[in-house]
């Protein structure tokens, strides 16, 4: 894997992605801070405020490489522009506002526990403060710290041999049993029960602030350069969303997520129009409240939105991803699911990184059991993103084609060409 430097181009509320060094500029020109934030200056696209526009209707998938503006991307430059106008999408229409780090944080770690306090929004003294555990592989931590996998409410993969995990609870942090249960929640003891953030945005938030401590608390002795996380079904959904904008998250591994995780919107609503039963957009706003109340209008028109989560997923590139579906589980939507990866690794062969993205879909088991036959695939990646075997075979993209009578065309939904940008 080539090696990996942050750059954060202009300030805003969320932390700038993680790009190829060796990819900001066309190849030849050595990178250049002054150029990248000349190129940021001079288009107003590249902020990520939330917003929306009102002249977008496309029925395919948004082009990636294509500003809602009509700029073609030719470079990875460019591409962390069109990234931060991807996020200013989501968050608008779907997601809600993602709050910046707040002025008030502190922690501690004992008894393998780690406790976050965080406060001081608005000037006020609210603050709110809660506890992960983390639970250590034996031995002795390496000198730099263990590698850490981030379970939403512990995971359902294997966690490999030398990784620590800590279980972050979401129903504490921000609620989402039924839409009944929006603004409840830590999170929303201290933005207020009205924040637009919805229960994934306010999840993603709190792991920011764990990886916040963890970076200036030795005594958890965890490699803040070495984190990944994971989540299943709903938690899928969740750590999806948290690998997209936590750029300090180096692998992300989304397992049976469905609609409004892997599965794109639009390719959802056509595998219901084909028969399928799965859920949908208009279904997931009257479920639960994984989206801000603001996706309520749009979800009658979906081609009315300039992203779907081709791009969500796209946002974590160049960093590891690993999607593992499940086609027993229809519900799950399995073609919008291989249709809409398919989509999102064309960000990943633009940026010369196609595998360090990975896509596993069978059958044969319950829903959120892990099989065991995906095992060698799953260590692969965790030996490449956390473990340091750069070599690691992560090449895998795989369907097992039930798609229960729907096809697949992929003329039909992306009809772009993948520019090379490195």
């Amino acid at each position: 894997m080539p090696s990996l430097a942050t750059y954060i181009w202009p300030p805003s509320t969320l932390n700038s992605s993680i790009i190829n060094s060796n990819s900001l500029t066309a190849p030849g020109d050595a990178p250049s801070r002054e150029k990248c934030t000349r190129f940021f200056d001079a288009h107003p696209s590249c902020s990520t405020v939330p917003q929306t526009i009102s002249d977008y209707n496309d029925n395919a998938l948004p082009d990636p490489f294509t500003f809602a503006n009509g700029i073609k991307v030719t470079n990875a430059v460019e591409w962390e522009c069109r990234r931060n106008e991807i996020i200013s999408f989501i968050q608008g229409y779907e997601a809600g506002v993602l709050p910046p780090r707040p002025p008030q944080l502190s922690g501690s770690f004992s008894n393998n526990s780690l406790t976050v306090t965080a406060g001081g929004v608005g000037g006020s003294g609210n603050s709110i403060t809660w506890t992960s555990t983390i639970t250590y592989p034996n031995g002795t931590a390496p000198s730099n710290g263990w590698p850490l996998l981030i379970g939403y409410d512990g995971g359902s993969i294997p966690v490999p041999s030398g990784v620590a995990l800590l279980t972050f609870n979401t129903e504490t942090f921000a609620q989402q049993d039924t839409t009944a249960s929006r603004g409840v929640g830590q999170f929303y003891n201290l933005y207020g029960a009205n924040a637009s953030a919805s229960a994934l945005t306010a999840w993603t938030w709190g792991v920011s602030r764990v990886i916040d401590v963890l970076e200036v608390t030795p005594a958890a002795r965890i490699d803040t350069n070495k984190i990944a996380i994971t989540g299943c079904s709903r938690d899928g959904k969740g750590a999806l969303t948290t690998g997209a904008f936590e750029p300090r998250i180096a692998l992300t591994v989304v397992q049976e997520s469905g609609s409004g995780g892997a599965a794109c919107w639009r390719l959802s609503l056509y595998e219901q129009e084909e028969g399928s039963d799965v859920q949908t957009a208009t279904e997931i706003v009257t479920e639960n409240v994984w989206f801000s109340t603001t996706f309520d209008n749009y979800v009658n028109n979906l081609s009315i939105l300039p992203y779907d989560h081709h791009l969500l997923a796209a946002l974590i590139a160049p960093r590891g991803l690993l999607v593992l579906d499940n086609t027993d589980v229809v519900w799950l939507s399995p073609v919008s699911n291989y249709g809409c990866m398919s989509a999102a690794r064309s960000v990943y062969e633009a940026l010369g990184v196609e595998y360090n993205m990975g896509f596993m879909q069978q059958g044969g088991h319950a829903h959120c059991a892990f099989p065991s036959n995906q095992t060698t695939f799953l260590d692969a990646f965790f030996d490449k993103f956390l473990l340091g075997q750069t070599e690691a075979d992560t090449d895998v993209f795989l369907t097992n084609n039930v798609w229960n009578g729907v096809t697949w065309v992929a003329s039909n939904w992306t009809n772009w060409a993948t520019p090379r940008l490195f």
